[in-house]
């Protein structure tokens, strides 16, 4: 599609001026110089984020190529992919900490979550938790998922579960409380920033229940395989934290966990370009922003 730039009339073509030789190496100099400029500018308009998240497409499709409930990766697709994930920046996948999405608008109510949803397929999903300061992602279960989360901006507290095996007491070994609860023992209780590797969880250690506070705006990239499947019994659980008592005392390494009804909701944006250039071999499609989109 032709462009007029800068409000000027297309010069009629009669009306040609024949220039002298110096005159005739400067005007071709600055055509030179302005074809040069249209390439350049031809090449900058190619979103930036296609060629990392084309590659976090391939290498995710391979990782989960045998993906279903329960799958483990072997040990050297996990590191593989981890390792990219660990060099993916902001800028890789359209994102800045300036999107509203990591503001708090609303100072009345809590902190808004959004979810950024690139892709899912019956074999894995991934996208992006955008979260304002303050903001939470409650105590949740991933239901015979492998999740790799990494943190693109940002710093936040981290805490992750794993269901007991046993219990520390030796006078009671019960699992389950009389309320419904399970016994629960902690795997992470720490402080994330974009420093942190790739945090890997299974679908039965590498603490699979986590819950997430945003210390600082942040966004934190989730691939995850299969993905939840409400017809396949493997919906997200929510869960309320009880400390562990028994004969001898508490143990801080261990809590009851009970399932409870969740009112927490996030704001699902679907990304809006498709990127022709990513095969799928199902009917799902991979979403990429052009450039940094505003988000509220």
């Amino acid at each position: 599609m032709p462009v007029q730039v800068g409000g000027g009339k297309v010069a009629d073509p009669k009306g040609r001026l024949d220039l002298p030789a110096t005159d005739k190496a400067r005007a071709s100099a600055k055509k030179n110089r302005r074809r040069q400029k249209k390439a350049t500018a031809a090449t900058a308009a190619v979103p930036a984020p296609v060629a990392a998240m084309q590659r976090l497409f391939d290498t995710s499709k391979e990782v989960f190529a045998d993906s279903l409930p329960g799958f483990v990766p072997p040990p050297e697709a996990v590191a593989r992919l981890a390792g990219l994930l660990n060099g993916l920046k902001p800028h890789d996948v359209g994102i800045e900490s300036s999107m509203l999405c990591f503001k708090n608008v609303d100072s009345k109510g809590p902190s808004r979550v959004t979810y950024l949803h690139f892709y899912d397929c019956p074999k894995f999903s991934f996208g992006i938790f955008c979260l304002p300061k303050s903001a939470v992602i409650p105590l949740h279960n991933h239901p015979g998922m492998t999740v790799f989360s990494k943190i693109l901006f940002g710093s936040m507290h981290l805490k992750s579960y794993d269901w007991a095996r046993s219990a520390p007491d030796s006078d009671n070994n019960a699992l389950e409380n009389s309320d419904g609860s399970h016994l629960a023992k902690l795997n992470t209780d720490a402080v994330f920033d974009a420093s942190a590797e790739t945090v890997v969880l299974y679908p039965e250690n590498g603490g699979n229940l986590h819950c997430f506070i945003a210390l600082t705006p942040c966004a934190v990239l989730d691939v995850m395989g299969p993905p939840y499947n409400r017809a396949d019994g493997r919906d997200c659980s929510y869960y309320k934290e009880s400390p562990y008592m028994s004969s001898s005392g508490g143990d801080a390494r261990y809590s009851w966990l009970k399932e409870i009804t969740s009112t927490f909701e996030m704001k699902g944006v679907q990304m809006p370009q498709r990127v022709e250039t990513i095969s799928c071999d199902d009917s799902s499609s991979l979403m990429l922003p052009s450039s940094v989109i505003e988000i509220g």
